[in-house]
């Protein structure tokens, strides 16, 4: 493999953290699909990755050549507004034990992933990545956003005090198979999937929507996000963050009007103007990793399609889940 660090030998050994994700999960069916040998992959009970001893026993047991750093404790605004101290605690932890551990082993490349909530709330938009730190957080998951931003400038560090070749981006809102479709938890895409198929299925006539449908949003299909982290692994190697994005927003009234298409739901939609909206636009600038060579390709009417064929064919081992 040579000094460049990249993962054409397929009998790399790959460590995902956070494999069973939305995020890991897609990044995992792609070195499967590319028939890569040695994935090595840990559930949350068989590795609790906040532990730092049992992180580096993982780490010096393993030694894997590449990491890739999905693994996070998530949630919603609830969620993130309520149980802000473990959001930040948790998120610290796992992000400080595998990127120093990944150091001390030897690891030949790192990606961390960041989340939309690292920019400022009212910064300018398209979203460009010398954003981050020029203005307030999200007060509402200002927790969560702190831990994330430490990995971002930690990797930086790693890079400049130790010449490690850790990197890190940003993706714009992700959707698609394997989603999570936890009410407390999902975002816009599953939230809107499971609202329809519902009204479909229940004969509901009309389907609320918070707000007032104008803002605007970009989403990202899960398989093009991971195609895009695996791109920078094997060609990029500066310091700061990376945007990876669609290129393109939508209104969220647009967007359920594509959802209410895709799920053939005939009833209407009512949208709930005394609901908050949120920014009223978020876009990432992308410009960085398109003069890299890589532009996402799956178009969002079918991305909505493959989501909704896996939320069916899932939803009642979800059920039976979310029941146990």
């Amino acid at each position: 493999m040579g000094n460049n660090n990249n993962m054409e030998n397929k009998n790399a050994k790959i460590f995902i953290a956070g494999h069973t994700g939305l995020f890991g999960s897609a990044i995992y069916r792609y070195f499967i699909a590319a028939g890569y040998e040695d994935i090595v992959t840990r559930t949350h009970s068989e590795l609790d990755l906040s532990n730092s001893e049992l992180t580096r026993e993982f780490f010096e047991k393993e030694k894997p050549e590449y990491v890739f750093c999905a693994a996070a404790m998530v949630g919603g605004i609830l969620a993130n507004n309520t149980y802000m101290a473990d959001f930040s605690m948790v998120n610290l932890k796992i992000t400080c034990n595998i990127i120093d551990n990944a150091h001390k082993y030897g690891v030949k490349k790192l990606l961390y992933l960041g989340s939309s909530c690292i920019y400022p709330r009212d910064c300018p938009q398209p979203i460009k990545e010398e954003y981050l730190l020029t203005g307030p957080l999200e007060p509402t998951n200002e927790g969560y956003a702190l831990s994330k931003i430490t990995g971002i400038k930690l990797c930086d560090y790693y890079k400049k005090q130790y010449g490690s070749d850790f990197i890190s981006c940003m993706p714009a809102n992700v959707y698609g198979p394997n989603d999570c479709y936890d009410t407390a938890k999902n975002h816009v895409i599953p939230a809107l999937i499971q609202r329809f198929h519902s009204a479909k299925m229940d004969n509901i006539p009309v389907v609320e929507i918070w707000g007032t449908g104008k803002v605007r949003r970009e989403f990202l299909y899960i398989d093009d996000a991971a195609e895009a982290c695996i791109f920078l692994m094997n060609k990029y190697k500066g310091p700061g963050i990376v945007n990876i994005g669609a290129g393109e927003d939508i209104s969220i009234a647009e967007l359920a009007l594509l959802i209410r298409d895709v799920i053939e739901y005939k009833g209407e939609i009512n949208f709930d103007v005394s609901k908050p909206d949120g920014m009223p636009r978020r876009i990432l600038d992308c410009s960085k990793i398109r003069a890299m060579g890589f532009e996402a390709k799956t178009p969002l009417q079918i991305g909505l399609k493959k989501a909704y064929q896996w939320y069916i064919e899932n939803i009642n081992a979800m059920e039976e889940r979310q029941n146990a």
